[in-house]
């Protein structure tokens, strides 16, 4: 354990910061109350709460060593958090510690980033990027994901390595659609402004005829069960025919969403949508109220009612939920699939950055990175374009039998 008083404080005394880590899972649960109201009065994405990353370490990245560095001030208020893990790998001979964000892999964590105060953040960024300096030598390569692309951290990690010499690697991730809402505005004149109004009119006049139409949201803790077993069940339907989902696969994922899901409701940020048409679940959209913001997490449907576009007023109905609770933007996360074109005129991306510590052994872990790509490259130039998919269907498959 790294003692206070070992790493760095910021120069300016009236902006004096502290900054220790938390290395071990037993330390990480019982900072759920603090990084709670940290998270509340910050403006870091909803993929950074406790309530995500704990069941993270719980259920999926059970074999990372916990390293979130905390920074407090004078009087011991948490002031910024750096959620990391370590994860090591066995190359050539050497072992190489990763460094990188808790929950970066199998759960679609967008907007990754340090947490800190309104108002503090390239302070906080640049108490960790000068501690991370600090340590350098027990850590091979920083491998940041799917930050915002303007992400105070991205800037201030790279001057702080470049000054020392050290190069950086920014690379694109995804793109992430979203909308923003007016204040006021009616969910009528939202959809004036979009490419599916007729069509979204039309379907949900149909479907409101059928015996037993309605929609359920759900959104507390103690009634997760039904609508969470209906997700899973239409969202697994949904991708069979591509060789199972790559968002949500295996035992172990589910069991991720289990927990987050019960979590977050606790916190009053989950909202569960399920369209149900004579008593059968046909579609369900999994959600996030984070700040003034709904997160389409993720969805399903029942292949049956595809003709129906029961996913498309599903939907719709989600917006028309988030324009009546006064929210005033709508972010489908990362992806480009063409439903989501229909709803938004606005795009972000991510980003991620990576550093090598010098002298370490960051190099090794590069070179079999980029020696797995070629493979996989080359076998994509020899394979005919259906065994390639072939393939892909199936190592989905199997991933989701290892869970």
């Amino acid at each position: 354990m790294i003692r206070e008083a070992e790493l760095t404080r910021t120069p300016s005394p009236s902006r004096w910061l502290e900054v220790s880590t938390v290395r071990e899972l037993s330390q990480l649960a019982r900072l759920r109350g603090e990084w709670n109201a940290l998270l509340d009065d910050s403006r870091a994405g909803p993929f950074n709460a406790w309530e995500w990353l704990y069941p993270w370490c719980r259920r999926i990245g059970s074999d990372r060593q916990p390293f979130v560095m905390l920074a407090r001030d004078r009087g011991g208020s948490l002031t910024g958090l750096l959620p990391l893990g370590f994860e090591h790998h066995w190359v050539l001979g050497r072992t190489i510690r990763r460094l990188a964000f808790l929950g970066e892999t199998h759960v679609g964590s967008d907007y990754l980033d340090v947490v800190a105060r309104r108002g503090r953040e390239e302070e906080v960024a640049r108490t960790f990027a000068r501690a991370l300096w600090e340590l350098r030598d027990q850590w091979d390569v920083l491998d940041l994901t799917d930050l915002r692309e303007d992400s105070v951290t991205v800037r201030v990690l790279r001057e702080t390595f470049e000054e020392r010499r050290v190069a950086t690697r920014l690379t694109e991730r995804y793109v992430c659609p979203y909308e923003t809402l007016a204040q006021g505005e009616s969910f009528d004149d939202f959809l004036k402004r979009t490419s599916r109004r007729d069509n979204y009119l039309r379907r949900k006049k149909w479907l409101e005829k059928q015996e037993g139409y309605r929609i359920e949201k759900t959104e507390a803790p103690g009634a997760l069960a039904a609508p969470l077993t209906d997700f899973f069940r239409l969202h697994a339907s949904r991708w069979e025919s591509d060789g199972g989902s790559q968002g949500i696969r295996g035992r172990g994922v589910e069991a991720f969403h289990r927990d987050a899901t019960q979590l977050l409701a606790e916190r009053g940020r989950l909202r569960f949508y399920t369209m149900k048409v004579g008593g059968q679940a046909v579609a369900s959209v999994y959600g996030i109220v984070h700040g003034d913001t709904f997160i389409y997490f993720q969805s399903g449907y029942d292949p049956a009612w595809r003709n129906r576009s029961v996913g498309l007023v599903l939907v719709g109905e989600t917006f028309r939920d988030a324009l009546e609770a006064g929210l005033t933007e709508y972010d489908f996360l990362r992806g480009t699939e063409s439903y989501k074109s229909d709803w938004t005129t606005k795009r972000r991306h991510t980003v991620s950055l990576r550093v090598l510590s010098p002298g370490g052994d960051g190099e090794w872990f590069v070179r079999r990175e980029e020696g797995m790509r070629q493979v996989r490259e080359v076998a994509k130039r020899l394979l005919p374009q259906d065994a390639v998919e072939r393939v892909r269907r199936l190592r989905r498959r199997l991933s989701a039998v290892r869970g």
